[in-house]
């Protein structure tokens, strides 16, 4: 006698049922035996409930979570940081090769090293990557948004354009430079250097740079973004680049770097 179409569909929907309640299980025993800041970045990725966000929508435990994992990537280290203020806002300049997500591992370094938020430009306008992003600081690439972080006393780092050597620093945003001569707040270049063969990574803060007295309006950011890309070619040319221990020492990143 042939199977009846309720046999047929009943059974694999049993194995998708007993599939189900077996992942649940799993990812429930998992999420037992884990820390708080682990438990915040699997809630972050659906497997479970994250920790409370600020203003802007940052989680201090998944970026804690992240942050850890993310030395597991890069060992930085960190010159120059004792010129950022410790509670007053700021902008932080890099420079950006692709792929290196330069201004995310200075976010998280320059957390660490003067115990405060720091907050970076580059959050995508989509689910689910930006709120994921959001949620360990990412900020919206338009001015708006950096000026009112800033205007709240918070320290936020932007990446220049992408730029495939190692000493040259791509165009710089002058309309987010803009927020920060508005809201009359430091402007710091910052180089960056990290390799993509290993570990290593280095992050070196540069001195603060003021608007031209003599300028207003858009001429101001304009001579201020370029002043910056200038001084963070020179920290560039001063730091050098890291060395792998191997024969691509000699060859370029080759573009392998970016926000």
């Amino acid at each position: 006698m042939a199977p009846s179409l309720g046999t047929v569909i009943e059974f694999p929907a049993r194995r998708v049922a007993g599939a189900t309640s077996a992942a649940s299980g799993a990812a429930s025993d998992m999420l037992a035996g884990v820390g708080s800041a682990t438990r915040s970045l699997l809630g972050a990725l659906g497997f479970g409930a994250g920790g409370s966000v600020d203003d802007w929508g940052r989680d201090p435990e998944l970026v804690s979570a992240v942050a850890e994992l993310s030395q597991l990537r890069w060992d930085i280290a960190t010159g120059g940081f004792e010129r950022l203020p410790r509670n007053a806002g700021a902008l932080v300049i890099t420079n950006a090769r692709r792929y290196a997500l330069a201004p995310i591992f200075t976010a998280f370094a320059l957390t660490r090293a003067l115990g405060r938020p720091v907050r970076f430009v580059g959050r995508p306008d989509d689910a689910p990557v930006g709120a994921f992003v959001r949620r360990i600081g990412g900020l919206l690439d338009r001015p708006e948004e950096v000026r009112g972080a800033l205007q709240a006393g918070e320290l936020v780092v932007m990446g220049a354009a992408p730029h495939a050597g190692t000493r040259a620093v791509g165009i710089i945003d002058h309309h987010l430079v803009g927020a920060a001569v508005a809201t009359k707040v430091g402007v710091y270049p910052a180089a960056t250097t990290s390799s993509p063969f290993g570990r290593q990574a280095r992050v070196e803060i540069g001195r603060r740079l003021l608007p031209p007295r003599n300028r207003r309006g858009p001429l101001a950011e304009l001579e201020l973004a370029d002043r910056v890309r200038r001084e963070i070619e020179r920290l560039l040319d001063e730091m050098g680049d890291i060395s792998t221990g191997t024969r691509l020492d000699w060859l370029p990143f080759m573009g392998l770097g970016s926000h």
